[in-house]
């Protein structure tokens, strides 16, 4: 599973750099704990806090990154508030855990995408997300 999977080079805390294999998106949901945080564990319901990156499957750019605003997010995790692909796989690792998650369109946007950022109804997307707070 994992040499499928793109490659993450940065520190937990640093704007990450994602290297795509040249294989195509592995199917399915998945992902992968670069990193094992020693924190809390989060669960279900959870008000998480973390700084994430997400690119299109093979793309450079980020269509949104709270590194790059300098700013994490906190929401209500497995509750709803966010796609499903991150619903299912933040809950269950610890504060202080790199993941990166490779997220197919029925876990992510769904057929419709999000055309204004770049996502298209097909699209993988991928995640590199620290987990920096729970409560």
């Amino acid at each position: 599973m994992a040499d499928q999977m793109p490659k993450v080079n940065s520190e937990f805390g640093a704007r990450p750099k994602i290297e795509f294999p040249t294989e195509e998106a592995p199917k399915g949901l998945k992902a992968v704990e670069l990193i094992e945080g020693d924190g809390p564990m989060v669960r279900r319901g959870d008000t998480v806090t973390v700084n994430y990156h997400g690119v299109v499957w093979g793309k450079e750019e980020p269509f949104d990154s709270s590194f790059d605003r300098h700013q994490p997010a906190s929401f209500g995790i497995g509750v709803g508030q966010v796609i499903k692909g991150w619903d299912q796989t933040v809950p269950g690792h610890n504060v202080g855990s790199r993941l990166v998650v490779s997220i197919p369109p029925e876990y992510g946007y769904g057929s419709r995408g999000v055309p204004q950022a770049g996502i298209g109804g097909g699209d993988t997307l991928v995640f590199v997300v620290d987990i920096i707070s729970t409560r």
